[in-house]
C-alpha cells in the first residue's frame, strides 16, 4: 500500500512520469464555474465540454451522484469528472458534499487508473466549495486508491 503524497503546487500540472489522471469533484446540477474547474478549463476545454454534454444527456446515460467520467486531454493526461456533490450551496440540508458518492466515484477512478497504469492527482477534493472535511475524504482515497498501490498526489495550491 502506498501513501498519499502531499505537495505544494497546481494539480493541473501533475508532477509525475507516465500516465496521469487528474480527478476532481463536480456537482449534480450541470454547473461548472467556480473553484478548481476554472483552473482545469483554463488549461483544457475538453473536461468542461464533456461534463456539460454528459449532464445534458443524463436521461440516457449514467450521470448521477457517484458516477465518474474520464476525458483524455493529452497523450499522457486524463481528467476524471466525479459527481460527488448534491447541488452547489450549503443550505438547510447541509453542505453539498456527498461522501458516499465520492467513495463510489473513487472506486471507478481506481479501476481506470489500473487500466491506464496511471498515477492519480487531485486538489483536496470535496473540501472547497463542496464543504467537506479532509478527515472524511482521506480515508476514502486510502481505501479506493492507495490500498491498490495506485500512486496518489494531493496538491495544496501555493501562493
Amino acid at each position: 500500500m502506498s501513501e498519499i503524497r502531499y505537495v505544494r503546487g497546481d494539480a493541473t500540472a501533475p508532477q509525475a512520469k507516465g500516465v496521469k489522471l487528474i480527478v476532481h469533484v463536480c456537482n449534480d446540477l450541470g454547473g461548472w464555474g467556480k473553484g478548481f474547474v476554472l483552473a482545469l478549463s483554463r488549461r483544457w476545454p475538453e473536461p468542461e465540454a464533456a461534463y456539460r454534454r454528459w449532464h445534458r444527456g443524463r436521461a440516457g446515460n449514467d450521470f448521477a451522484l457517484g458516477a465518474a467520467q474520464f476525458v483524455q486531454v493529452d497523450p499522457y493526461v486524463w481528467v476524471g469528472n466525479m459527481v460527488g456533490q448534491r447541488g452547489m450551496r450549503t443550505g438547510s440540508k447541509g453542505v453539498p458534499v456527498r461522501y458516499e458518492a465520492i467513495d463510489r466515484a473513487l472506486a471507478a477512478v481506481g479501476d481506470k487508473a489500473v487500466e491506464l497504469g496511471a498515477s492519480v492527482h487531485m486538489p483536496r477534493i470535496g473540501c472547497g466549495l463542496a464543504g467537506g472535511t479532509w478527515s472524511r475524504i482521506e480515508p476514502l482515497i486510502a481505501a479506493r486508491l492507495t490500498a491498490r498501490s495506485i500512486p496518489v498526489t494531493v496538491y495544496d495550491h501555493g501562493d
